[in-house]
């Protein structure tokens, strides 16, 4: 019941700092009460996070089992599109650019990178096996890591009327497959050009 409430009130969109006092009111008990079962706000703070991340890994676990039979392409969009969903949900990414204290925004990088960033890394490292990947899987993954985190602090969403899942989608899409859309214009992929400056020298 506490860790319920605390997770309404310190997780709300919006929300600015939320005391002890605010969480005793809510639930109707003093903070002495709260107390007994979590010795200050920081252990009850990782509870409550802890609790939003195993909702999170059995979501990204959920989507993989959904998506195993198909294409990478469809794989990868579905794992990030569940990801970038719950993140958003809980404002993981807002945590650990600045709300809350320096141990609290460790604490949600080390859970974002456990739960999603290294499952990510080891679906870029399975399609790179297959062959169905020519860009080094460290680079795919340092290229997410980048635009999740971005567009979950980003204004884009609602400049474009977009959500959050809808613009990573587009951005997966636009790495796995390009930006230019096929016929309408022949340009040579970056990458041979760079072999070519090499052989050349």
């Amino acid at each position: 019941m506490i860790i319920d409430a605390a997770g309404r009130l310190f997780l709300a969109p919006g929300s600015g700092r939320v005391s002890m006092d605010d969480l005793a009111r809510e639930l109707g008990m003093s903070k002495k009460t709260i107390y007994r079962s979590f010795p200050d706000k920081y252990s009850l703070m990782t509870a409550v996070l802890d609790r939003q991340f195993e909702a999170i890994e059995r979501r990204l676990v959920a989507a993989a089992q959904d998506t195993q039979d198909r294409p990478f392409g469809e794989r990868m969009q579905g794992f990030l599109l569940a990801a970038c969903g719950e993140l958003w949900r809980i404002g993981a990414a807002q945590l650990a650019a600045g709300r809350g204290d320096a141990v609290l925004r460790r604490h949600v990088e080390q859970r974002i990178d456990a739960v999603v960033y290294q499952r990510l890394d080891e679906l870029f490292r399975d399609g790179h096996r297959r062959g169905l990947l020519s860009a080094p899987p460290a680079l795919l993954g340092e290229i997410i890591r980048g635009a999740v985190e971005r567009l979950l602090n980003s204004p884009l969403p609602r400049q474009l009327e977009w959500t959050a899942a809808d613009l990573l989608r587009a951005t997966v899409d636009t790495m796995l497959y390009g930006a230019i859309r096929p016929g309408s214009e022949q340009v040579e992929p970056a990458t041979t050009r760079v072999s070519e400056r090499k052989d050349a020298s």
